[in-house]
């Protein structure tokens, strides 16, 4: 395989998104539905002999020692014993700090990929639960399907939703995730919900997605009035909702051409793109690719 090949991090929306309690620990309860999408960012990695990870692309202002990349290779390092390392090259896509997961797929892509190229073969199960170390959502990119996710996100059960077409749109604002979750407004005894209840593959199934909502809509719309005007504008084309604790905010579609049609009439300062949903993540469809051709 070839050095020069890039690899997918795919982005993820949040279909839905509650709270059903608090933990002792601090840490929130959550239930939510993942889907990816087929807008990636893109890592090349070129294996070294010495052990060095070496970060070969600036990240957005992101230190190397806060980058999540440069952390789950270290981490698999440590974990596997590994003598090997590799220079890491990111194509930064996906919006930073928007809700899309692109630093957590990101972080994931790192660990499935060097597993790999290392040949250190640490199983699916291994990989996610260094994830999680991570953050909440790195699991659900290392194990690939669409989920409906419990717990503080690691909790998931694959799940196959509508693959709509989607308008993503990033307002010009970074949403603090830890002063959201603190709010004191903020819904937190949401009823608990079974996978069952969300009639996957049925007529119900977006019905169902659009009465539970995302929890923390009200209240970043609140203190984010660009993030208001956002859903404001899109609903009147279509369902509109923030994904994750934002900032984006993205509508659905049934075909990619009434979502570009929107787009174009988005106004010029506004940063969007139309993006389809995905119950596989495309990187574990390339890294199925590669193994068979081995």
């Amino acid at each position: 395989m070839s050095s020069y090949q890039f690899w997918p991090a795919p982005a993820k929306l949040n279909l839905f998104l509650q709270i059903t309690g608090q933990r002792d620990d601090g840490y929130h309860n959550l239930q939510t539905a993942f889907q990816f999408l087929d807008v990636t960012d893109r890592l090349r990695f070129v294996v070294r002999d010495d052990g060095k990870i070496v970060r070969k692309t600036d990240n957005e202002g992101v230190k190397p020692e806060n980058d999540l990349v440069i952390k789950a290779a270290k981490a698999l390092q440590q974990a596997t014993g590994t003598g090997q390392g590799a220079d890491i090259y990111l194509q930064k896509i996906l919006p930073m700090g928007g809700g899309v997961g692109g630093g957590s797929s990101d972080a994931a892509t790192s660990l499935v990929v060097l597993n790999y190229l290392w040949d250190t073969g640490l199983s699916v199960d291994a990989l996610a639960e260094m994830g999680l170390g991570l953050g909440a959502d790195v699991p659900v990119f290392i194990r690939g399907y669409a989920a409906f996710a419990q717990g503080v996100g690691e909790q998931l059960d694959e799940i196959s939703p509508e693959e709509s077409w989607f308008l993503v749109v990033q307002p010009e604002v970074n949403v603090s995730t830890a002063e959201i979750f603190s709010n004191s407004q903020l819904t937190r005894d949401c009823p608990a919900i079974r996978i069952c209840d969300l009639q996957i593959g049925t007529t119900n199934e977006a019905r169902i997605f659009d009465e539970l909502g995302n929890v923390f809509e009200p209240i970043v719309a609140k203190q984010y009035p660009e993030i208001a005007e956002v859903i404001q504008y899109l609903r009147k084309y279509a369902k509109a909702r923030l994904t994750g604790t934002g900032a984006c905010v993205f509508a659905t579609f049934e075909s990619r051409e009434e979502a570009e049609q929107v787009l174009g009439k988005l106004p010029d300062h506004w940063t969007a793109f139309v993006a389809k949903g995905l119950n596989r993540s495309p990187l574990q469809v390339m890294l199925a690719a590669e193994k068979s051709n081995e």
